[in-house]
C-alpha cells in the first residue's frame, strides 16, 4: 500500500463516519454525557477520570458553539484520523513507508476504533499521546535529542491526563530497557522526558490530593480488587474478546510475533514494540482472572501492537494485511450506519444508547406539571442524561446525597441535600421544599407519604423492563 492510498483510505473512512454521525438517532451513553458535563466545568481532574477528554470536548463544542450530540461525538472520528497518522509516523521510524501506510490503514479500521469513533471515550486521546510519545522514543533510540525528549515527556504526561491505563505500559517498558540494549536512550534525554512528564501530570496529581484521591479510589472500586477470586472463564472471555477488539488477523499476528520473540527470531525493534504491547494484554488478562476487566482496558497495548503486527504480516504473510483490512474494513463501513437505525437492528451495541432522553423529557414534563423547579435522582444513568438533555430547561438538577463517600461525579458535585457545615447545618436548604424525585426504587419516607406522580416500565430501549418512579416529595425525605 502506498502512503497516498493509506491517507485516502483514512480520510474516506473518517468522512464516512462523520456523514453518518449527522443521522445518528441515539442518545449519549452515560459516560459520554458525563464527559460533556465535565467540559462545562473545566478542572484538572474529575471523579472517575483525568481531565483530557473534558478539555477536548470543551474545545470542539466551544468552537462549534453547540453542545449537540453531533459535536460531542465528532471528537471521535477526527481524533482517530489523527491517531492513524501519528502511528504511521511512529511506524516509519522502524519500518518501510509501505508498511507504515499499512499501519495507518489497519488502525483506522480495527473494530475498537469503529466503536469509539461513534462513542467518544478516553481511549481515543490516550492512543494519540501514546503514539506521539512512541514516535519521539523511537527517534531517541537512534540519536540524542533534547527536542524529542521534550516531546516524549509531553506525550507521556498528556497520555496520563487522558487515562491512567497508560501506567500498564510501564512494566513492559522498564523490562525493555533492562533486557534490550537497543531500547536504551541517553540518560540526559531520559531525565528530560521524566521531568517534563511529571510536570504535565502534576496538576492532576495535586487535584487528587485535594479531593480525597477521588479518581484513584474510583479506579480501585471498578477494578474490584477487594473482591479477588479466581475467575478463569472471565479471563478467557477477556482474552478471546481481544480478537474482536483488534481484529482477528492483527491480534493473531501480535501473538505470533510474541512467540517468535521468545524463540529469538525477531529483531530488536520488534522486541521493543512487543514489550510495549503484549505485557499490557497479559496484565489485564490477569486482572480479569482475579477481579474484573472490560474488553477495552488493554487499549494502550495496540498503539505499538498494530505496528509490530503489520511488520510481521508484511514479512511472513503479505496477503494477511489485505485479508485483515477487508474484514475490519467491512466493520468500519457498516458500523456507522447502525446509530441511524437503532429501532430496526435488535441487540446491537447502539441499543443501550436509546430511550435515555425520553426518560429525561418525561421527568421535565412531570416537574413542570407539578409546579416544581428541582429534579433529584439517585440513578447515575438518569442523572447523566438529565444534565445533557435538559441543559437549556432552566431546572435545578441534583443527585441524592450519599451516606458515605460519593459513588459518582454527581453525588460528589451536586449533592442534595447539600453537605452540612461545621455546626451540623445544611446551608440554603429547606426540608419542606418540594422536588421531583426520579428513581428506580420505591421511596419510603418516615415523616410523610411521598406523592407518586407517575411510574412506568418502558417496553423497549435501555430501560426496557425497568420500572421508573417519579415522586413529588419533600426534600427532607431525601
Amino acid at each position: 500500500m502506498t502512503l497516498r492510498a493509506s491517507l485516502v483510505f483514512i480520510i474516506a473512512v473518517t468522512i464516512w463516519r462523520i456523514v453518518w454521525l449527522a443521522f445518528d438517532r441515539t442518545d449519549l451513553f452515560v459516560d459520554e454525557a458525563q464527559y460533556w458535563l465535565w467540559s462545562q466545568h473545566l478542572d484538572f481532574g474529575y471523579y472517575s477520570k483525568p481531565p483530557m477528554i473534558a478539555w477536548i470536548i470543551a474545545a470542539v463544542t466551544g468552537a462549534a458553539g453547540s453542545s449537540d450530540i453531533f459535536w460531542i461525538r465528532l471528537c471521535g472520528p477526527l481524533m482517530h484520523a489523527a491517531n492513524a497518522m501519528m502511528l504511521m509516523a511512529a511506524a516509519r521510524r522502524v519500518t518501510s513507508i509501505e508498511n507504515a501506510a499499512w499501519v495507518g490503514a489497519s488502525y483506522i479500521a480495527i473494530p475498537a476504533v469503529s466503536l469509539s469513533a461513534y462513542m467518544f471515550s478516553t481511549d481515543v486521546p490516550l492512543i494519540f499521546f501514546i503514539a506521539l510519545a512512541l514516535w519521539a522514543y523511537l527517534g531517541l533510540i537512534e540519536k540524542r535529542s533534547a527536542g524529542l525528549a521534550l516531546v516524549m515527556g509531553i506525550g507521556v504526561g498528556c497520555a496520563f491526563l487522558s487515562k491512567y491505563a497508560l501506567l500498564f505500559l510501564l512494566p513492559g517498558g522498564a523490562l525493555a530497557l533492562l533486557l534490550i540494549p537497543q531500547a536504551r536512550i541517553a540518560i540526559r534525554d531520559f531525565m528530560i522526558s521524566v521531568v517534563v512528564a511529571a510536570l504535565v501530570a502534576a496538576p492532576n496529581l495535586l487535584w487528587n490530593l485535594t479531593h480525597g484521591g477521588a479518581t484513584v479510589k474510583h479506579t480501585e472500586d471498578i477494578a474490584k480488587w477487594d473482591q479477588m477470586a479466581l475467575k478463569p472463564l472471565k479471563a478467557l472471555e477477556f482474552f478471546v474478546a481481544q480478537f474482536g477488539v483488534m481484529g482477528p488477523v492483527l491480534f493473531t499476528a501480535l501473538l505470533y510475533a510474541g512467540y517468535r520473540a521468545i524463540r529469538g527470531q525477531s529483531e530488536p525493534q520488534e522486541r521493543i514494540l512487543l514489550w510495549l504491547s503484549l505485557p499490557v494484554t497479559g496484565l489485564i488478562t490477569l486482572q480479569a482472572l482475579l477481579a474484573k476487566a472490560e474488553a477495552n482496558w488493554a487499549a494502550s497495548a495496540y498503539a505499538a501492537g498494530v505496528i509490530v503486527s503489520v511488520m510481521l504480516l508484511a514479512r511472513l504473510w503479505p496477503r494477511g494485511l489485505t485479508l485483515s483490512l477487508a474484514l475490519t474494513g467491512a466493520v468500519a463501513l457498516a458500523f456507522p450506519i447502525l446509530p441511524a437505525f437503532p429501532d430496526t437492528i435488535p441487540f446491537s451495541l447502539v441499543k443501550r444508547n436509546t430511550g435515555r432522553s425520553e426518560v429525561s423529557l418525561r421527568a421535565e414534563e412531570l416537574t413542570r406539571g407539578a409546579g416544581l423547579t428541582v429534579i433529584v435522582s439517585d440513578n447515575r444513568d438518569m442523572l447523566a442524561d438529565l444534565f445533557h438533555t435538559l441543559r437549556d430547561a432552566k431546572l435545578t438538577l441534583k443527585a441524592r446525597a450519599p451516606e458515605g463517600f460519593p459513588e459518582n461525579y454527581y453525588e460528589q458535585t451536586f449533592p442534595y441535600p447539600p453537605p452540612v457545615d461545621h455546626y451540623g447545618r445544611s446551608m440554603d436548604f429547606d426540608p419542606s421544599q418540594k422536588v421531583l424525585y426520579l428513581t428506580r426504587k420505591p421511596l419510603v419516607c418516615v415523616s410523610e407519604t411521598p406523592n407518586l406522580l407517575a411510574s412506568w416500565t418502558p417496553v423497549a430501549d435501555y430501560f426496557r423492563g425497568r420500572t421508573i418512579y417519579a415522586y413529588d416529595a419533600a426534600a427532607g425525605c431525601l
